[in-house]
């Protein structure tokens, strides 16, 4: 045996030297788990709607409620969710706290999405 799993009648099409390489450079299993939590997380309109006012200006659960129309408590839970996942990050100022995007990455993920989904054909 080569070190291949067990291939359909195909196996003459497979480019051996590339499978090889590139199995050799794909992540661990959990890493793919991870990544997949992660866009699970994005799957949630509501979390995007946050995802994208703090895109836009760091703010405290109040106004976030107010601007999206929803309840505090509400947008507490789905900013649990997105702390947990380090898409967001919090600073506390006297007794509010304000929520920003964690880093560059996220506002990098999210302008892209809406650069994707905005762009001409």
């Amino acid at each position: 045996m080569d070190g291949f799993p067990e291939m359909p009648q195909e196996e003459e099409k497979v480019n051996r030297a590339l499978v090889t390489e590139l199995n050799g450079s794909l992540p661990d299993e959990e890493m793919f788990y991870r990544l997949s939590e992660l866009y699970k997380v994005f799957g949630d309109s509501t979390r995007i709607k946050i995802l994208y006012v703090l895109f836009e200006a760091e703010m405290c659960v109040c106004d976030i409620a107010a601007l999206l129309g929803m309840t505090q408590s509400a947008i507490s839970h789905q900013l649990r969710v997105l702390k947990q996942s380090q898409l967001v990050k919090f600073r506390r100022d006297g007794k509010t706290i304000y929520y920003s995007l964690d880093d560059d990455h996220v506002r990098t993920i999210i302008g892209m999405g809406i650069e994707h989904l905005t762009e001409e054909a």
